[in-house]
């Protein structure tokens, strides 16, 4: 990255305005930093404040021309969802995209040991919160000529295990849901195809430096480094929207 705040970036995401729920975990603070170089505009929400401002500091620390900005959101509440999507287009003009980084891991040994409360929380967390960004957000990413609408989902989805079943049942439904938005944006864009897209990247976990030093043997085989993740989550805006919109964009081995 350089670090004299004039951007390098995509190109595409030159003057964008980005929205990232969920920007104040590793994942987050690596896609504040490589959305602000690309020259974005970004908006962070994070139930965390303290580390909301932490994760907007360094940004804004990185990249001295870059506007980042955050503030404490409830996304289980969609009309304060909803208030945030307007305010966020009413201060800067436009948005075009949303990063849905809200993360949360709840298993067990075994399948007989699932906790229904696992799902309780998981079902808030992983599934709520898309649903709140996607209805608040859909309207304003439409408007835009290079929407982008991103959830952050894992392999498990697709192949859950047997402790993992409250965590894979929650990303699944996470996943048919947005693909559900992308639906929507393919019927807006009617014979023209889609402008505005609605994608799911798959990695398999995510892993980070903090994780490297408290675990230094530890292979993380399969795993994505969360700077890797940003990268590809920023590559989304190269892509014509029809190319990546309802598409699951794999970052690991497909099971």
């Amino acid at each position: 990255m350089n670090g004299n705040g004039t951007g390098e970036g995509t190109g595409a995401l030159e003057g964008a305005v980005v929205a990232v729920a969920g920007a104040a975990g590793p994942a987050g603070r690596a896609t504040l930093l490589r959305l602000a170089e690309a020259g974005a505009t970004v908006v962070g929400c994070d139930a965390n404040p303290e580390r909301l401002a932490e994760a907007v500091d360094a940004a804004r620390y990185a990249h001295g021309g870059a506007t980042v900005t955050g503030e404490t959101v409830d996304l289980l509440d969609l009309d304060a969802t909803r208030d945030w999507a307007k305010r966020t287009e009413a201060e800067f003009g436009r948005i075009d995209g949303l990063v849905h980084l809200v993360g949360g891991w709840r298993g067990s040994p075994t399948f007989q040991e699932t906790a229904l409360s696992d799902w309780d929380a998981l079902e808030k967390l992983l599934i709520r919160t898309v649903q709140s960004t996607s209805l608040a957000f859909q309207e304003a990413l439409e408007r835009s000529d290079k929407g982008r609408y991103l959830l952050i989902s894992a392999a498990g989805a697709s192949k859950p295990t047997a402790g993992n079943a409250a965590y894979s049942a929650a990303k699944a439904a996470a996943e048919a849901w947005t693909l559900a938005l992308g639906d929507a944006f393919r019927k807006a864009g009617g014979e023209d195809g889609p402008r505005t897209a609605a994608a799911i990247l798959v990695v398999k976990a995510l892993v980070n430096d903090a994780m490297r030093a408290e675990r230094p043997n530890a292979k993380f085989a399969g795993f994505t480094d969360v700077t890797e993740l940003a990268e590809a989550i920023a590559g989304v805006w190269d892509e014509p929207a029809p190319e990546v919109n309802g598409k699951r964009l794999w970052l690991t081995p497909q099971p």
